[in-house]
């Protein structure tokens, strides 16, 4: 009976331990790599486009194997939940302040992101993708103040 406690103990004190150890923090603990993020979005978004193609793929296929479909599907799902809080918990809440310049351009491209992050995890059209590419490299622009 103990070792079935402790294991409850331990397995609850991974659980909580693993939701923290990948965001990052809001203290402000001062270390951004502003240009990472940036490049996580994009790693994000390749991800979810093969995601599309392979969900596409799997969808034809006569002998279709339910399981990878479903592993595809929640892969897509996964990675736009990552883009989305990078989006969120990053940029918006972290790094972007009334004070900047360009502010509501750079919060309306953040929410522009969001959706189409969102309409990334409803359906399979690429189109969605196209446009979240070109929205990270308007969103880079305006943050790092690159002319256009």
């Amino acid at each position: 009976m103990k070792k079935l406690a402790l294991c409850f103990v331990m397995g609850v004190l991974v659980f909580f331990t693993a939701a923290t150890a990948f965001s990052h923090c809001e203290i402000p603990c001062g270390i951004y790599d502003d240009p990472m993020r940036i490049e996580l979005l994009r790693e994000h978004i390749t991800t979810m486009e093969k995601s599309m193609k392979t969900i596409r793929d799997l969808e034809k296929s006569v002998s279709h194997h339910a399981h990878m479909l479903i592993r595809w599907v929640n892969n897509k799902e996964t990675h736009a939940d990552k883009f989305q809080e990078i989006v969120t918990q990053y940029f918006m809440t972290q790094r972007i302040s009334v004070d900047d310049a360009n502010y509501a351009k750079k919060i309306q491209t953040l929410h522009e992101m969001l959706i189409y992050a969102m309409k990334c995890k409803q359906t399979t059209d690429l189109s969605h993708i196209e446009k979240l590419k070109t929205l990270v490299n308007d969103f880079e622009k305006l943050y790092f103040d690159k002319k256009k």
